[in-house]
């Protein structure tokens, strides 16, 4: 029996490609095999850096055994999570409704009409802890599908009718106001761990959207609280070891409330709205650690992360090889004192503990160390330091690095493409600007059809057979806005353009307002999964309805603004009791009752001045602001329409809920304007 999976674009299948076990990538023909056979199916979901993902696959789907009695009594499926989010959301749900639970990988049996009857996740090769074998639960499933066939399609209709029962309630059609934003800043204030930033405890994940809100909410009220929280949990993050403090960039999350030891993975998506949260941070508060971490993340994902066609690939992974031969989570990343001082010698080795937290009893596994910025009082040498890490990353780079998922995700290249552009511009490094004009291009080169109908995602210059989700449409518009807003470039509002009306004519309920995660037309699965709340980015509904106001507020665009406050609904009903769950709402909410502002810059684009007054439209704090730029006879950006020279000279104009401010061409007096 064949394994189908070596021409697919997946690197978690490709990774599967060589195993004995007879996988299909999902598919009609995989139901149809099922149906033929009368086998149940496995379905298998993970991802390329998945700890446990590969754990099961070399104790399990590597062993010839396993895959002779799968393959026997199995239509074996494999899917990457990555790669059809729409999949694995519609089982995750079938799971943690049946099981309290979820996670990868994730193991579901299916009848060959697709409905799940049998979950878990993990399972070990031998009974561990009260959990059965892989083989105990395959055979337990096969004797019920050979002997109790009846009651096994009870089961399954029964968990798809309750999973049919379990839409979302829409909560109040109203936007949120004043209120509802104070009671989540309540709510946030209520989990946030004083003594370590963050919060909720262990496992600890980076807050990026959370954040976003305390920022702008910030910005709008004068709240001390919220960027007292904001800032302070910045400083902790990037002074613990979910940080590389070497290369730069964030590890997955933390497995402790100290942000001391992560889950090593790297992910794009969490790095990109890292990034941007750093760098919205210094242009809060001028932080100069916030500067640092924002282009040193920024430098790590061009660094590491970019691919030969421009895109970013989605991800490092948690192991590498260890130098024996074995893979091991963070060998890559962590020291023990004794290899700091083949590096390093014992003068600076010693300095490098003293600054990096490396102790002989260690702070990870088998007496190593996760670098980390212990240190809150104290002078060290500047140029020793600069010193020592340089040859730390040097001597690091020696070491076998750690697999890369090489898939362009199109959502996670989009925000890639706003934080790059918003660095970029922020800190004056036209290389990252040119780099998110490198992958936006990709994206509109290869993801995007004649129909301006957008693909999940790509591998080495070849597009995935799958389409784009709702977060892809929302994020990558959110990119081509940043773009436009940066470079005055009207292409990219254009793009977005086509890319949002998709959003308003396939994935929107025209009665309620209500945003579905799948296109009217996509696949048909057992359920449309549709789901507002945050996870490790922001929902596929947020991030439209904040893609929408924006284009609105760069267009006059009515529809999109009309469907942005629809959608912002379940905002209300939510923000007060999950603040933690839709942060990105909240910070689209806090834009809509800020305005948002619009400011229009009119003058020569070489002109010192009309930059100066470009620049200081774009370090706004203004909520979710939206910026053009461009000549006074430009018809590039809607935004100029009709903006003239004031006296010959540059200027912006400011407006705010169908109301603008006397034009200006005084910097100060813009920065103003913007503050108010």
């Amino acid at each position: 029996m064949p394994n189908r999976l070596a021409h697919e674009t997946s690197p978690y299948l490709l990774q599967h490609a060589d195993n004995p076990v007879a996988w299909w990538p999902w598919s009609a023909e995989a139901f149809e095999e099922a149906r033929e056979s009368g086998k149940p199916v496995l379905l298998s979901v993970g991802y390329s850096s998945c700890h446990w993902c590969h754990v099961m696959a070399h104790e399990s789907f590597e062993d010839q055994e396993t895959a002779d009695y799968l393959n026997a009594h199995f239509v074996s499926v494999k899917v990457d999570r990555e790669e059809r989010p729409d999949v694995d959301a519609v089982y995750m749900e079938a799971v943690q409704a049946a099981t309290g639970q979820g996670g990868w990988p994730m193991t579901v049996f299916l009848t060959p009409d697709a409905e799940p009857f049998y979950f878990g996740t993990y399972f070990p090769p031998a009974p561990r802890q009260g959990s059965p074998s892989f083989r105990q639960v395959l055979e337990g499933v096969h004797s019920a599908w050979t002997d109790r066939r009846d009651e096994v399609a009870e089961v399954a209709e029964k968990i798809v009718r309750d999973l049919a029962g379990r839409e979302i309630a829409f909560g109040d059609t109203e936007v949120p106001g004043e209120e509802d934003l104070a009671g989540a800043l309540l709510g946030l204030t209520r989990d946030y761990d004083a003594g370590h930033g963050g919060f909720g405890g262990a496992p600890k994940f980076p807050p990026s959207m959370a954040i976003e809100f305390l920022l702008r909410h910030h910005a709008r009220t004068g709240s001390e609280g919220a960027l007292q929280m904001a800032s302070d949990t910045c400083e902790r993050m990037a002074r613990g070891g979910i940080y590389d403090q070497l290369g730069g960039g964030f590890a997955r999350y933390s497995v402790d409330r100290e942000w001391i030891v992560p889950h090593f993975e790297k992910m794009l998506y969490d790095n990109a709205l890292l990034c941007r949260v750093y760098a919205h941070l210094w242009r809060s508060t001028g932080s100069d650690l916030a500067r640092r971490v924002a282009l040193e993340t920024a430098d790590f994902m061009v660094r590491e992360l970019r691919t030969n066609e421009g895109g970013f690939a989605s991800a490092l992974d948690a192991d590498s090889d260890d130098g024996s031969g074995r893979h091991v989570e963070g060998a890559y990343y962590v020291w023990t004192p004794a290899q700091l001082v083949e590096v390093l010698g014992e003068r600076d080795a010693e300095l490098a503990a003293d600054y990096f937290g490396v102790t002989e009893e260690g702070t990870f596994e088998e007496g190593a160390s996760v670098l980390q910025l212990p240190q809150s009082e104290g002078v060290f040498d500047a140029e020793r330091i600069a010193s020592v890490r340089a040859r730390l990353l040097e001597a690091r780079g020696e070491r076998p690095a750690p697999g890369r998922d090489d898939k362009v995700v199109a959502a996670w290249n989009g925000l890639a493409v706003a934080a790059l552009a918003e660095t970029g511009a922020y800190f004056d490094r036209p290389d990252l600007i040119e780099a998110a004009l490198g992958a936006a291009d990709l994206l509109v080169r290869l993801h995007l059809d004649e129909h301006a109908r957008l693909a999940r995602t790509s591998k080495d210059g070849r597009v995935g057979a799958n389409a784009g989700v709702l977060e892809d449409y929302a994020d990558v518009s959110e990119g081509f806005l940043a773009l436009a807003s940066v470079t005055g470039e009207g292409v990219w509002l254009e793009f977005a353009g086509f890319l949002l009306d998709h959003v308003l004519v396939q994935f929107t309920d025209e009665e309620s307002g209500t945003l579905y995660d799948t296109a009217a037309d996509a696949e048909k699965l057992i359920r449309r999964p549709q789901d507002p709340t945050d996870n490790a980015t922001p929902s596929g509904w947020s991030a439209a309805a904040g893609a929408l106001l924006s284009y609105a507020a760069q267009t006059g665009a009515e529809p999109h603004r009309a469907a942005a406050e629809r959608a912002l609904g379940v905002v209300k009903a939510l923000g007060p009791r999950a603040p933690r769950f839709i942060g990105w709402g909240l910070a689209t909410a806090e834009a809509l009752l800020d305005g948002p502002r619009e400011v229009a810059v009119v003058g020569p684009v070489d002109d010192p001045a009309t930059k100066e007054l470009h620049r200081a439209a774009l370090l706004a704090t203004a909520p979710g602001a939206v910026v053009a730029v461009g000549a006074p006879d430009s018809d590039e950006l809607p935004l100029l329409a009709e903006r003239l020279l004031v006296s010959g000279e540059p200027a912006a104009y400011v407006c705010r809920n169908f109301t603008c401010d006397a034009p200006t061409t005084d910097v100060g007096r813009l920065r103003e304007a913007l503050k108010r």
